[in-house]
């Protein structure tokens, strides 16, 4: 016997989706409960796999069971496939076992030809609905199995409306519907060279066809990357008994949730259409009316719908998205499904429904999508309005943002701080513009990937950005930038989506955030069950301000290079790094001594008793100095103008500078820790602020915790001499304050070799943070601003890797040296702290692989806390 390929709808259940696709098991398990749902059987996904396996070929025995299933809708229905005087009509459509709405194709009316359209119009005493049938079958059978474009019947259509003076379809009378018939039959001899076919047996062997094959339409795999959709799961094919709701005034057809998709609220929402079939609701061709309508026009199957519409959210536990049409005053149901819904609403319902007694609070936290909700913390676009794009970059930060085209951060600042909207846009940014961006609504670059300075400081920011916008030309001279022939100058508006990392033209309607009492709950429950303790990536207090209210259990990274970059300290800065001797060096360092000493006050104070991760000056020192290519043309400009003195000098000896200073690869550069070691007095400096805030703070009656880490440490003797340097600052503030401090001194792990040697660092270290954006960096080999724009989406494409790493932990490479350190470290000391501080610290998926591995916590931007607060308790409850 050869394997089972076709099942009944009363065959299956709800528990069959692999097999049988989510419209299939759901209309067997509707039929298993004792709904009106129209017979039919499922094809299943294997055969749909075996059949692109095998070069589209039939696997042997599908369509001898497809027959045999179809002579059971004939013995149920009392109606033949194909027969003149009774014709027995099937719908024919797609349904995989995840959801994908409108992306793969459908088939309605099949089993109508020359002859048995004349048998349903004398069966039904309606030639009218008859002829409608077979033209719709031919224009739909043609487009989607023929190949055959929509557009040519359509202009038939049109042509006999405008004949008739006519403006809706249904009505056109049943003899003009025959001559339509008739062109629609010469479009297919035309465009394919053959009759349209009249065997029913061939229809429904060939529409099988067309559905398997629209597994791999373009449509959908596309949608199957974006939603992150396996491709070897294939399709089922569901072939169902017709249900019409073109048969007049007491038939219809309408697509409804049980619960409101947008906002949440426990209304019916949805549309109806008398007199029509399924395809018009969608199609756009009339507008439907609200449900509600349906207690007007048939009171009767309102009431019905309504009950089954409850049983169904009963049963399924979940907010359903249903399918029905009337026929006569009867009711059928024709699919139900889990609907798709906001952040807003999947929070909502989700509450509700723990409230309500349906489902339980750790099934809650498992219902709402963990990145979803970051769409609740930003302004968006509102979807509801149709947009056109002029460009498209890397949605780097989510969220939407509305103004003024600026090409300089200074003035961003002038007119941001003035109250004007302004949008940055840059080639790239650097942490020179970091005034810039506070001050801008948000930033749109050319160049840069999802994990680039502008990214992460917008996410910290909470505000938009679109990264690695290549098709952007910035000519900065003439102060625009082109795109597709369009010319936008500075102060021409620009809107720009995070989300999506569409750049449009003008000003974009948006939608507000709004966080509910439910939002609040639900995180509430999440905090009961995760394990993972949430920290917060943040620079500044008020960033430290923020993150707490979002629920942040500490700062585990804060950088103080951003504190270096404001407008009063960069001359100071540029003072240190260009200094001559030792102690013209101390002397920049002991003016920079009070800002930075200011700086650790306000984030430990905003913070405490909560501990903070303070990271010790990390890039290298030329990202302080002007641009080389600006300083060049400055001089040139200057000898143009026979500039002379002292002031040509110092530009000339800064350029030199800058040469001496620059790197062929700066990321793997003098930075970190190599230059606490060549410049210990920096480190020193830093060390010395961090213990003054503290005892500050102890006077005045704070308790914080300090984590004094150190960066891209390889091996323990690096840690080991910086330690004692710390440590030796600390026994002159102890003595010069006589007072103890609370603090540990740590590092991180972001080079493969520390986490190979992480037992031996860990000798010397009091705790331990994975820096994920350079580990990637490093065990890659990507350079990731150049990676991001250039090859990973070819990657993506070509399926090498699955996901993005710089967005996505790869748990494969970087996740097995993680996994290493935390054997190794633990190996040592048993209960060293191990934390997350990179931007995977944000991103479910990598949240889970930390969950895994036994991290103490992630850290995050204070927008992604929510995000994290979630995913650490889906962690929590999915690998128990």
């Amino acid at each position: 016997m050869s394997k089972k390929y076709v099942y009944l709808f009363e065959e299956g259940n709800s528990n069959m989706r692999q097999l049988l696709g989510g419209k299939g098991a759901n209309l067997a398990e509707m039929t298993l409960i004792g709904l009106p749902v129209p017979a039919g059987f499922t094809i299943t996904t294997e055969a749909c796999n075996e059949y692109l396996a095998s070069g589209q070929k039939f696997p042997d025995g599908v369509l001898e069971q497809v027959f045999i299933a179809l002579e059971r809708l004939e013995l149920d229905s009392g109606k033949s496939f194909g027969e003149k005087n009774n014709p027995l009509l099937v719908s024919v459509r797609s349904g995989a076992a995840v959801s994908m709405p409108g992306m793969m194709d459908t088939i309605l009316n099949l089993g109508l030809n020359d002859e048995s359209v004349q048998g349903l119009a004398s069966l039904t005493g309606d030639s009218r609905f008859a002829y409608d049938c077979y033209r719709r079958f031919i224009q739909m059978f043609s487009n989607v199995v023929l190949g055959v474009e929509h557009a040519r019947f359509d202009e038939v259509m049109e042509k006999h409306k405008r004949k008739l003076a006519l403006i809706f379809d249904y009505e056109i009378p049943a003899g003009e519907l025959q001559n339509i018939i008739e062109e629609y039959k010469e479009i297919v001899q035309q465009e394919k060279g053959f009759a349209f076919p009249q065997d029913v047996r061939e229809q429904l062997t060939m529409a099988i066809q067309a559905v398997f094959d629209s597994w791999n339409n373009q449509r959908a795999i596309v949608y199957r990357r974006l939603n992150k959709i396996d491709d070897e799961l294939g399709t089922a094919v569901n072939v169902q008994c017709m249900a019409f709701g073109n048969m007049g005034l007491d038939c219809g057809t309408g697509v409804a949730f049980t619960r409101n998709p947008s906002t949440g609220e426990r209304e019916l929402y949805g549309e109806f259409l008398v007199n029509a079939q399924g395809e018009d609701v969608v199609a756009g061709i009339r507008t439907p009316t609200p449900i509600d309508r349906l207690k007007e026009e048939l009171p009767g199957v309102f009431q019905q719908f309504l009950d089954t519409c409850q049983k169904l959210e009963t049963h399924y536990r979940d907010m359903q998205d249903i399918e029905f049409t009337v026929e006569r005053g009867k009711l059928y149901m024709l699919q139900t499904r889990s609907g798709k819904r906001t952040a807003r609403a999947s929070v909502k319902i989700a509450v509700e429904m723990v409230n309500e007694g349906l489902i339980s609070v750790e099934e809650a936290l498992l219902r709402v999508d963990a990145e979803q909700i970051n769409q609740l913390l930003h302004r968006q676009i509102d979807q509801s309005v149709k947009l056109d794009a002029i460009a498209k970059g890397l949605p780097a930060s989510p969220g939407a943002a509305c103004g003024k085209v600026l090409f300089d951060a200074d003035l961003a600042e002038k007119m941001g701080g003035a109250g004007e909207k302004v949008v940055l846009v840059r080639s790239e940014t650097t942490p020179d513009d970091i005034h810039g961006i506070i001050y801008a609504q948000g930033v749109l670059t050319a160049r840069g990937g999802m994990t680039s300075h502008a990214a992460v400081v917008a996410r910290g920011m909470g505000k938009p950005c679109v990264c690695g916008c290549e098709a952007i030309k910035i000519d900065n001279e003439d102060r625009q930038f082109m795109v597709n022939g369009i010319v936008v100058k500075e102060g021409d508006v620009i809107t720009i989506d995070g989300a999506s990392g569409n750049v449009m033209l003008g000003e974009v309607p948006m939608i507000e955030p709004t966080l509910s009492d439910e939002f609040a709950l639900l995180l509430q429950w999440a905090n009961q069950v995760k394990k993972l303790a949430i920290r917060a990536n943040a620079d500044t207090p008020q960033d430290a301000a923020r993150a707490r209210e979002f629920g942040a259990e500490g700062i585990g990274l804060c950088r103080t290079e951003h504190m270096f970059m404001a407008a009063e300290r960069l001359p100071i800065v540029q003072q240190m790094i260009l200094a001559e001797n030792l102690e013209d060096r101390k002397d920049a360092l002991r003016q920079i001594l009070p800002f930075q000493r200011d700086d650790f006050y306000g984030i430990l104070k905003a913070m405490a008793p909560q501990p903070v991760t303070i990271r010790l000056l990390d890039p290298p020192l030329h990202e302080f100095l002007p641009h080389p290519e600006t300083l060049l043309l400055e001089i040139a400009e200057m000898k143009h103008q026979q500039v002379k003195g002292k002031e040509l000098l110092e530009k000339e000896e800064l350029l030199k500078k800058i040469h001496s200073l620059s790197e062929a690869n700066p990321m793997l550069g003098h930075r970190g820790c190599r230059l606490g070691l060549t410049y210990p007095e920096i480190y020193r400096m830093q060390a010395r602020a961090i213990f003054e805030a503290m005892v500050q703070l102890q006077k005045e009656g704070i308790d914080c915790f300090t984590e004094v880490e150190i960066p891209l440490v390889m091996d323990m003797a690096e840690l080991s001499l910086l330690k004692a340097e710390i440590m030796d600052v600390y026994a002159q503030v102890k003595k010069e304050n006589n007072c103890e401090l609370d603090f540990a001194v740590g590092t991180m792990l972001e080079l493969p070799r520390a986490c190979i040697m992480a037992d031996e660092i860990a000798r010397e270290a009091e705790f331990f943070s994975f820096g994920t954006n350079d580990l990637t960096q490093t065990t890659f080999g990507f350079s990731r601003d150049d990676a991001e724009g250039k090859f990973i989406p070819i990657y993506l494409e070509k399926k090498i890797i699955k996901d993005n790493p710089f967005a996505v932990l790869d748990r494969k490479g970087v996740g097995s040296l993680m996994r290493l350190a935390v054997e190794k470290a633990r190996s040592v000391k048993k209960d060293i702290l191990m934390g997350i501080c990179g931007e995977h610290g944000g991103e479910p998926s990598s949240i889970e692989f930390c969950h895994i591995v036994g991290l103490d916590y992630v850290s995050c931007s204070p927008y992604r806390i929510p995000v994290a607060r979630l995913a650490a308790a889906q962690a929590s409850l999915l690998n128990k």
